[in-house]
Formats: structure tokens, C-alpha cells, sequence
């Protein structure tokens, strides 16, 4: 029930009313006796956080209700008004058509997998403990605005002020506008009308879907562009020119800047060596999870880990929250420029690398993943197998992974020279190809 990032699914067959109202009696049943519900721009919103509210009702849980606000705000929340959960009715990056629901700890950190599974399983056996009449839960309405500004505002100090244009996304992010307001920047805002069909854009921040805010950038005297997912939880940037950063040169600046000696970042299995050769310079080192914001969480909440992050957008500072929020990787972006330079020039001193990525189509994944497992086993010394196969050499590294939604097995590879990535990457096609037409003959 639960992917990488909480549960998410076309609304009207996967996401239901019916399933929101499970969830939430879940929740209640669980244990969670006072929950914080809010829910992002999308049209159906609305409608789930009522079924969700009012199965953690029906369960004796007393609902904080907050409303329409970015994901890493609900999350928050949880500590603010001493809850024991967060319940966030969004589907982060994912299109108009989709919806679901983010589960967040007291702390506000993800769900680990233990209590996903405590959620799912009795969703799955229909296993609820229903409150008598006169012990339903009850709600409250509370405003949450100014705690998060208040937070972000606390987070950085601008020695100077700069010019940068943040393209909401039709989505809950303008508190990232409004902060950097406060803060003494000239912004401008893309896309900033909350419209959950996402009509500027579509949700997920990429160098495709961010062509106007790049365009916007190189027209203007922008210092920087910032962009959001829907809900928020997510942050990527265009530099001056208005080039799109990518989200490995993001990770290895923010690493770089929250690490010292001694000190560890943690990264998904997928992510770049750039990152590594960065904390590297400041006497940090790299440790790396499953991909997903939450196993990068759950690693962030370790002694020596002082930061974490996914390529895709998600920034995690565990000193300040557990959860990713983009607003906060917007402001601590924004506090580099104006501190050390143009974004330009920063990215310019990280070190990249030739990475390959390719498709292997298969309608048994797990079973390619086996075998693809038995046959590295004598051949490499460095396995890791986290998540799908990663294979380490002096060269570099390759990584032979299922996804998560699509009958697709992922190859990537990467390494210092051209030479040696081309052949780190055929040996991984090679193998998954051969291993792919034995599980299909």
C-alpha cells in the first residue's frame, strides 16, 4: 500500500474516500489520539481529508485540522501542538489526476516501516477499534502560517539581499515567496495561483517542466529561480542564466556547506560521486540508503549524519526538521548565493562525472533483481544491495535497480572517464539483458 513516499494513486480507483476513511480508522486504532489533517491544492482534497478526518474520529482520535498548506508545514505541525502524527492528503510531484496521503511521526519524520505496515495491515484485514458514541474524537481548527514563516525566517542569515523568482507551481509553496519577502529579496512569482490541475506546469520540478522559469531567469537580472512540487516538500533551482541546476550538484552544495569534519551525508544508492568528492574537501563522508525520502530521513535521525538528500529535491536538515522541505532548501539556497557568490560560480566548483541511465523493459523485475544478485556475487567484492544491486569498483560504480511503479528494470552507471563508464555501463546491460531473456524464455 505504502511506495517510497506515503500512499498515492489515481483518485476515483486507487485513492477513494473509502480508503481515506480506512486510513484514518487505522490511525486511531493505532494508538494516534491526537492527529494533525491537512491537504494540498489538489481538487479532491478536500473531499479525502473529510473521510480521513472522520475515520480517525470514529476511532476516539481528536483531529487538528490546519487546511490547504505545504506538506513540510503539516508535517511540522506535529510538534508544534504536541500531536502524536501528521496525516497530509497529497501526491507530492505526481499529476492532477493522482492523490494520497504523507503519515508523519510526532517528531515529524516519515513514517518508518514498521508503522506503515501496522497502518496497511489493518487497512488490509478491515481491523478496527470503533469508538463508542460518546467517545468519538473531536476537532479543531488551528492556523499554522506564521509557525513555519517564523521557522524558516530563524533558519538563515542573509548578509546581503538578492533577486530570485519562485515558480510555485500552481501548487502551496508561496510561503517561500513570502519569506524571502520578509528577508529583504526581490521576488517574483511563476505559476503562483494554487490550482490543483496544475496548469503552468506539470507538478514535478524538472529541467523539462521548468523551461519558464529557466527563460524567465536569463531575461531578467535574477540572481536565481527557485521551483516546487505541488506540495512543496520538494526544491530545485536555475541559476542566474538560467540554467537548471541538477539535483546531484544541489546535494553535493548543500553537503558541502552543512558538513565538517568527521561529519556524514546521507544519500540514496543513485546518486553522484560529485557528491562524494564534495563532502570529501571538508573532511565529510558519504552514507548511502535506499532511494526515497524516507530511508534518507530515517539515516538523517543517526549521531554524525548532519544532512540529507535525494538528486529528485528533497532536503533534509535533521538539527532543524526531519521532514523534506523545500520552502527551508529554498532559504538555505538563497543564504549561499548571497554569502558565497553567484549560484553560477558555486556550481561551477563541483566536479561532475559521465553517468549513463537506461530502461530494461521486463514483466518480472523481482525475478531479473535475483538473478542479476547471484551472478555479481563472484564477480565484484564491493555489493550493495540496499536497493537493487549497486556495484562499486576502483572506476566507479554501477546500479542495477527495479522500479517502483513501471515494469522497468533501471541501469545506471557512472565513473571519472568516459572510458570507464561506457564500460562499467555495458557490463551492467550486458548481464541485465542476458538475465532478462533467460527469466522470459
Amino acid at each position: 500500500m505504502f511506495g517510497t513516499s506515503g500512499i498515492r494513486g489515481t483518485v476515483g480507483s486507487d485513492v477513494t474516500a473509502s480508503l481515506a476513511l480506512s486510513i484514518g480508522r487505522a490511525l486511531g486504532s493505532e494508538g494516534y489520539d491526537r492527529v494533525v489533517v491537512g491537504y494540498d491544492a489538489r481538487e479532491s482534497g478536500t473531499m479525502l481529508e473529510h473521510a480521513l478526518t472522520a475515520g480517525l474520529q470514529e476511532c476516539g482520535a481528536d483531529v487538528i485540522r490546519v487546511g490547504e498548506h505545504p506538506t513540510p508545514t503539516i508535517a511540522r505541525a506535529s510538534e508544534w501542538f504536541d500531536a502524536d502524527a501528521s496525516a497530509v492528503v497529497t501526491a507530492s510531484h505526481n499529476p492532477p489526476t493522482d492523490n494520497g496521503v504523507k503519515l508523519w511521526t510526532e517528531s515529524g519524520r516519515a513514517f518508518g516501516a514498521d508503522r506503515r505496515e501496522a497502518i496497511a495491515r489493518r487497512v488490509r484485514e478491515d481491523d478496527y477499534e470503533l469508538a463508542s458514541w460518546d467517545a468519538v474524537g473531536g476537532e479543531r481548527h488551528r492556523d499554522v502560517d506564521d509557525r513555519h514563516r517564523s521557522a524558516l525566517r530563524a533558519s538563515v542569515d542573509l548578509p546581503d539581499s538578492c533577486t530570485v523568482v519562485v515558480d510555485v507551481g500552481n501548487g502551496t509553496g508561496e510561503v517561500t515567496a513570502e519569506v524571502l519577502t520578509d528577508l529583504g529579496c526581490t521576488v517574483t512569482t511563476l505559476n503562483g495561483q494554487r490550482d490543483g490541475r496544475f496548469p503552468g506546469r506539470p507538478s514535478e520540478p524538472t529541467e523539462e517542466t521548468c523551461r519558464g522559469l529557466q527563460t524567465y531567469v536569463a531575461q531578467t537580472d535574477a540572481d536565481l529561480g527557485i521551483a516546487h512540487d505541488g506540495d512543496a516538500d520538494r526544491m530545485m533551482a536555475v541559476d542566474g542564466d538560467g540554467n537548471f541546476v541538477d539535483g546531484d550538484i544541489l546535494l553535493a552544495l548543500f553537503g558541502r556547506d552543512a558538513a565538517s569534519t568527521g561529519d556524514r551525508i546521507a544519500v540514496p544508492v543513485n546518486t553522484s560521486l560529485a557528491v562524494d568528492d564534495a563532502v570529501a574537501t571538508v573532511g565529510a563522508d558519504v552514507v548511502r540508503t535506499r532511494v526515497g525520502d524516507v530511508f534518507v530521513a530515517e539515516k538523517c535521525a543517526e549521531a554524525g549524519v548532519v544532512f540529507g538528500g535525494e538528486p529528485s529535491g528533497a532536503w533534509i536538515w535533521g538539527d532543524e526538521t526531519p521532514c523534506p522541505d523545500g520552502p527551508l532548501a529554498a532559504c538555505k539556497l538563497v543564504e549561499l548565493v548571497t554569502s558565497r557568490g553567484p549560484l553560477s560560480d558555486l556550481v561551477d566548483e563541483i566536479d561532475t562525472y559521465p553517468l549513463r541511465r537506461e530502461n530494461v523493459e521486463t514483466d518480472d523485475k523481482t525475478r531479473v533483481l535475483e538473478q542479476v544478485e547471484k551472478r555479481v556475487r563472484d564477480e565484484y567484492d564491493d555489493i550493495d544491495h540496499r536497493d537493487g544491486v549497486r556495484i562499486a569498483t576502483d572506476d566507479g560504480w554501477f546500479l542495477v535497480r527495479a522500479s517502483g511503479t513501471q515494469p522497468l528494470v533501471r541501469v545506471t552507471a557512472e565513473a571519472r572517464t568516459e572510458s570507464d563508464v561506457d564500460q562499467l555501463f555495458d557490463e551492467a546491460m550486458a548481464l541485465v539483458e542476458e538475465v532478462t531473456t533467460t527469466v522470459t524464455a
